[in-house]
């Protein structure tokens, strides 16, 4: 066991800047101030928690590292808004997709992201250990994070109409919702099986 480094407790600091610094930049003149309050919303709410909870209940740097990449992802989706992300139409013509995909990788990273911090902190505080009912049971807990988006977009809708439209993000597929929960299934998946060996091992070292 080891405790934390000079070096990881500064490269927390620094992304912890670039967080603030990216979310300032992504509130800039946005396509529309509602869609880029609503799409940052889960930063919002998960960065001052990590910031009061961060003394007690210090996570790994790699789980720092990827829910700063999953920020920036969604900040850049409020932005633009996920049907005019820039890099969406990039990908559209290089692979010759029917639609702006940008949203498909918002909600790969739905499942990719959240499965760590939900493998970890099921491996901290829970009796649960490696192996296939932790990784069943994260899988779920992924799964149950999208089911959720996807009724936080349903409400807006009802509530908002036309005006939620940019925030749906649907781009008049019908099959937008199945398609968010299956990139989520995915995203959890390969998560679980890129780096879960890793995990175990920056886990058995941690001590802060």
């Amino acid at each position: 066991m080891k405790s934390c480094s000079r070096f990881e407790r500064q490269e927390t600091f620094v992304l912890l800047i670039a967080t603030l610094t990216a979310l300032a930049i992504s509130g800039i003149s946005p396509h529309d101030y509602t869609t880029w309050l609503l799409e940052v919303a889960p930063i919002l709410v998960g960065l001052p928690i990590l910031i009061i909870t961060g003394r007690r209940f210090r996570l790994s740097q790699l789980l720092y590292r990827l829910l700063f990449i999953h920020a920036v992802i969604l900040m850049v989706g409020g932005h633009y808004t996920y049907a005019e992300v820039p890099l969406g139409y990039w990908i559209k013509d290089a692979f010759g997709f029917a639609r702006n995909n940008y949203d498909r990788i918002g909600h790969f990273a739905q499942g990719f992201v959240p499965a760590i911090l939900a493998r970890e902190v099921l491996l901290r505080r829970s009796p649960l250990v490696p192996g296939k009912w932790l990784s069943f049971l994260t899988i779920c807990v992924c799964m149950t994070i999208s089911v959720l988006y996807e009724f936080i977009e349903w409400w807006s809708a009802v509530i908002g109409g036309e005006a939620a439209d940019a925030f749906l993000g649907t781009q008049g597929d019908v099959w937008d919702t199945q398609w968010d929960m299956f990139m989520c299934l995915i995203g959890a998946t390969t998560s679980l099986t890129l780096l879960s060996r890793m995990h175990d091992r920056i886990l058995n070292d941690l001590k802060c």
